[in-house]
């Protein structure tokens, strides 16, 4: 993929199909220039049998193709720049989920460029606005954050963060955030 933030909506999507009713996205670079990449939920979590197949581009669970690209090319991704991917999943009843954390190097000439995080952080929100949904993206330079339940305690419950408004809102609140810091 062209953007890494392709790769964020790609596999929060899984997170999606996995039943999810909470999702965290977080971007945390360090000072070396190390970004790590997580996206945990508690969606029906996978099987020991499955999580040992997901890396494989010919494995997946969908019945609309015969490929599952996701976790090989985020794999592909951070591996290019000597980082790695790491998946942690359960399916017990009091601890399900999965935590699919990626490390790069942002150095590196084969970095792959983060994209339009907004626009994907809005899209997701608008495609599922019954999820509760926390990103954040903290540097050495500075921190956004946004988080779906606190909206939707302002919001209650008869507006949807779904709406036109709330989404135009939720945009100019994060891309406030990272124009904050430029």
């Amino acid at each position: 993929m062209k953007e890494l933030s392709l790769n964020i909506l790609d596999i929060t999507k899984n997170s999606v199909t996995a039943g999810a009713k909470n999702i965290e996205i977080s971007l945390i670079e360090d000072e070396k220039g190390i970004l790590t990449l997580s996206i945990k939920d508690d969606g029906c979590g996978m099987s020991d049998e499955t999580l040992q197949k997901v890396s494989n581009p010919f494995y997946t669970t969908r019945t609309t193709r015969k490929v599952g690209m996701g976790i090989p090319l985020l794999t592909l991704a951070a591996e290019q720049t000597g980082g790695k991917v790491s998946i942690i999943s359960s399916t017990k009843a009091e601890d399900h989920g999965t935590t699919i954390s990626a490390t790069f190097d942002t150095k590196s000439i084969d970095f792959t460029p983060l994209g339009d995080i907004v626009e994907t952080v809005c899209l997701l929100i608008q495609g599922n606005p019954e999820i509760d949904f926390v990103f954040i993206h903290q540097t050495p330079k500075f921190n956004v954050r946004l988080s779906i339940p606190e909206i939707k305690e302002i919001l209650g419950e008869d507006v949807s963060v779904a709406e036109f408004e709330i989404i135009q809102w939720i945009k100019g609140f994060l891309d406030e955030q990272y124009n904050d810091v430029q």
